[in-house]
């Protein structure tokens, strides 16, 4: 099994292009599941591991971890802090280490820009993400759903700039020219959901031509999905809970490549429809978002 190729980051630091995510369907998973599906993933060669505090499974990665006796240099771990209103970043990056039983991650995001109460609150928590990489507890940091005026905001006062910006991402939420403008400063582009357009969004004007071009290469049209982000240099987050199919994505998505044409196609088409995932409604809810006056419970 050959590993999953890397994408360099602006940190020097590699990132995995292919990860396995703990969000969704893993969401408020049981320690005992969420284990399992860890070693599950580890064991089939995904070694970069996508969780969050507000995902409330990080114990269960952790215990994952510890089982499936993987040295700790051989994985990519990413966690997110939420960034709500006066958060310890430091107690709440100790709270997740301690739950995924690791002295350091690879990735540490801010999860939203909008729960930390004003721009100033933002900025705040932008500077305690940089002392958790300052103190070595966190390899690379970044940011995740952020849009062009919250990087905007940071980057009045930030020293490191964020490494990466994990984003919902798909044919039919492209984000208009955010990718662009993420590249421009340096920052890569992760992307959570990218099989939305077949698992959330059917019927759609994609489906015909990830059909088509699932035939052309001999693959699944989730093999199509993925590589679609993966040939435009993002990083594809995704789950399953059935081991067949992340075999069948590693076995397929690295031995083949789609053509520039087959990928603007396939972005055009995109275009044709809009659809987002309830993710960040529901963390609008949970921790509030000041762009638009909800207040946290």
């Amino acid at each position: 099994m050959a590993p999953i190729p890397t994408l360099k980051l602006n940190d020097g630091n590699e990132i995995p292009v292919l990860a396995y995510g703990f969000g969704t369907a893993n969401f408020m998973g049981g320690v005992e599941d969420i284990s399992k599906k860890t070693v599950m993933a580890i064991k089939n060669g995904y070694y970069h591991l996508d969780t969050a505090e507000a995902y409330a499974n990080e114990a269960g990665t952790g215990a994952g971890i510890k089982a499936s006796g993987v040295p700790r240099e051989k994985l990519f771990v990413t966690t997110k802090v939420v960034g709500t209103i006066n958060q310890d970043v430091a107690a709440a990056l100790d709270e997740s280490l301690k739950k995924l039983g690791l002295d350091y991650v690879d990735l540490y995001l801010v999860h939203v820009p909008f729960s930390a109460g004003s721009p100033e609150g933002l900025q705040e928590i932008w500077r305690q993400v940089e002392a958790a990489k300052a103190a070595g507890k966190a390899k690379s940091i970044g940011v995740s759903n952020f849009e062009k005026d919250d990087l905007e905001i940071l980057f009045k006062t930030a020293k490191v700039i964020p490494a990466i910006n994990q984003i919902e991402y798909h044919p039919y939420l492209q984000h208009g020219d955010l990718v662009d403008f993420n590249r421009k400063h340096g920052i890569a582009i992760s992307a959570y959901s990218p099989l939305a357009a077949i698992t959330a969004a059917r019927p759609g004007p994609v489906d015909e031509v990830y059909a088509e071009l699932a035939k052309k290469y001999g693959v699944t049209e989730n093999d199509i999905a993925l590589r679609w982000c993966i040939d435009q240099d993002i990083v594809a987050i995704t789950t399953s809970a059935s081991e067949q199919r992340l075999q069948g994505y590693l076995n397929n998505t690295f031995k083949f490549k789609l053509t520039p044409q087959e990928i603007e196609r396939i972005s055009e088409l995109g275009r044709q429809k809009h659809y987002q995932g309830m993710g960040m409604q529901f963390m609008t809810t949970k921790y509030g978002n000041y762009k638009t006056g909800v207040k946290a419970p």
